[in-house]
């Protein structure tokens, strides 16, 4: 073997090691309160219609979905109240930080959230935002608010978990 075709070799070793998936794909915002306020049904994978500015923004890490909700209006779905940094870059042509942006679903997917949406108690929660293969994906969730007592169940739970593993750690130790 040559020394052109090792290192022609190693180059190619290498980039298959550095994987472009995970270096392509990175979230970009969580609602972590979403996951403890609400009991997530059922997931979606949405695309978010976005302007330049905004997601040379993201991009940059600087946005926020913590106070955002979905909505449907006019049989479309949308993102109200998510928060996205100005790019200071864009001037003249830079974006609104709060204003709603619209969802891309298939139609099936639209209604089936909406029926979901209609239903009593039922809430649209976006759960994180992310890059896909350089593209903006919303998650979304059908959520329904936990009560307060569930809450408390929950706190219990992880602290009895917490410590059985202490007493475990001790005994193996």
């Amino acid at each position: 073997m040559s020394a052109k075709s090792r290192a022609k070799k190693r180059r190619a070793d290498a980039a298959a090691s550095s994987d472009p998936q995970r270096a392509n794909n990175r979230v970009l915002a969580r609602n972590r309160r979403a996951l403890w306020q609400y009991e997530i049904l059922q997931r979606f994978e949405a695309g978010i219609e976005l302007r330049g500015s905004e997601i040379k923004s993201l991009r940059l890490g600087r946005g926020s979905i913590a106070e955002a909700y979905c909505r449907p209006r006019n049989r479309q779905l949308w993102l109200v109240g998510a928060h996205i940094a100005r790019y200071e870059p864009a001037g003249e042509a830079n974006h609104e930080p709060i204003r709603d942006r619209r969802l891309l679903l298939h139609r099936r997917e639209i209604h089936q959230l909406e029926a979901a949406f209609e239903q009593r108690r039922l809430t649209l929660v976006p759960l994180q935002l992310y890059l896909k293969n350089g593209i903006a994906k919303l998650e979304l969730g059908i959520g329904r608010g936990k009560r307060q007592h569930e809450k408390r169940e929950r706190i219990q739970e992880r602290e009895t978990n917490r410590e059985i593993a202490r007493a475990l750690r001790r005994n193996n130790a």
